[in-house]
């Protein structure tokens, strides 16, 4: 009997204060509903390995059985503690992030190289703003409200105005407090936790980040350690650039051999809101040595249906780092409008988030892309892509000022 093909996913996720059992039951849900659709199976079991949090899949394809380890790389922790506790941190952080995406240019490189994901790094920026000039309104309403009433009651005039003062303060806390907690709907504060977290230092991993990351590339490199037939990593959203400089520290300590287990899915990637920053020089140098290495193959799959990513953009090539003898990201477009029928589209328009995460979940319509046959099937990425070219419509220019500051510049 054949010995069915052995898997190893770790998984990093983006910036994301939830912890990581939401994807193990977002990947039950959807496998269950991919599985249906095209006609394989998926059971979700224990893992054979107990460390960190994940679970197991056994998978049976038309080509072949499959066993595979789903670990999420847990960074949740460093996720709670980077947003602001109080709504004037929130606004602090506004100020800070405005401020260096605006002096250091990266705001206008960005919005040349997709306007979409640039302008939506201005949403919580213009709803956060609103929020507070609708909070300043009604409390100046108030406070003139309040002092004129009780100057008309005999309050003498200073009273009543400090008084009114007073309210007035009161109900502009009252608002934006409550702005924050309609934030599950709205998602301003959350993006502007997510966009300071990326920003702080020009760029540059503060040194828990930077930790994990060395964490990260240690978890992968036991698992290349043991006997798997593929050590996939996946990275989704921010986790995408993790990813990129775990693996690349993870290879640069010779830690990984060209014998083609090794590979990188690179997700819905945010790559040049980091790597143009001024202060990036890690990531720009882990972005240029990964792309040149044997020792993986890398695929890189976004839509330009997605707002929050920067789709079809080679995330080395628009950075400007390329080398003359890159090998990697293959780029492929997930092609929303093709792979999710009319009805689905619909159901999706306007819940942008969702549709940030639909390289997680079942599609209706199933094209080369399939998340769970890549990580649950019997065929590494490498095997399952090979020959295959980008997608039509990749942008490669680099638009990015910072290509010649690397590793440890200023």
């Amino acid at each position: 009997m054949t010995r069915p093909f052995r898997r190893r996913v770790l998984y990093i996720p983006g910036y994301d204060p939830i912890p990581p059992r939401r994807y193990r039951e977002l990947y039950r849900r959807e496998g269950a509903a991919q599985a249906a659709i095209s006609g394989y199976r998926l059971d979700l079991v224990p893992r054979r390995d107990a460390a960190g949090f994940g679970w197991g899949v056994r998978a049976q394809f038309p080509e072949g059985s499959a066993e595979t380890d789903v670990e999420v790389l847990v960074w949740a922790d460093v996720v709670q503690g980077s947003m602001g506790q109080t709504v004037a941190a929130t606004y602090g952080q506004l100020v800070r992030t405005a401020w260096t995406y605006a002096a250091s240019g990266a705001l206008w490189r960005l919005m040349r190289l997709r306007r979409g994901p640039a302008l939506a790094a201005l949403y919580p920026v213009v709803v956060l703003v609103g929020q507070l000039a609708a909070a300043l309104a009604a409390g100046v309403l108030a406070g003139w409200l309040g002092a004129r009433v009780l100057d008309g009651v005999g309050l003498p005039a200073l009273a009543a105005t400090l008084a009114g003062l007073a309210l007035g303060a009161g109900v502009v806390m009252a608002g934006l407090t409550l702005f924050r907690r309609l934030d599950g709907r709205l998602f301003a504060h959350y993006l502007m936790h997510d966009f300071a977290f990326t920003a702080q230092d020009g760029g540059a991993y503060p040194p828990q980040l930077a930790a994990r990351i060395t964490l990260f590339a240690n978890r992968i490199g036991a698992a290349l350690a043991e006997d798997w037939d593929e050590v996939l990593v996946v990275g989704h959203s921010s986790g995408a650039y993790l990813a990129v400089s775990a693996l690349a520290e993870l290879i640069g300590s010779g830690r990984a051999r060209a014998d083609g287990r090794l590979a990188l899915l690179t997700l819905g990637q945010v790559v040049p809101m980091a790597s143009f920053l001024p202060r990036a020089g890690r990531l720009r140098s882990d972005l240029r040595s990964l792309s040149a290495r044997p020792e993986l193959d890398w695929v890189d799959v976004s839509a330009p249906g997605d707002p929050c990513c920067f789709g079809l953009c080679d995330p080395v090539a628009v950075s400007g780092v390329a080398p003359p003898d890159r090998r990697h990201p293959l780029v492929l477009s997930a092609a929303f409008r093709q792979t999710l029928s009319p009805a689905r589209q619909r159901a999706l328009r306007g819940r942008w988030f969702r549709l940030h995460f639909q390289y997680l979940c079942a599609f209706d319509r199933p094209g080369a892309y399939d998340y769970f046959a890549i990580t649950a099937g019997p065929r590494r990425l490498g095997a399952r892509f090979a020959g295959r070219g980008h997608s039509p419509g990749r942008i490669t220019r680099a638009v990015n000022d910072w290509p010649g500051r690397l590793r440890g510049a200023p």
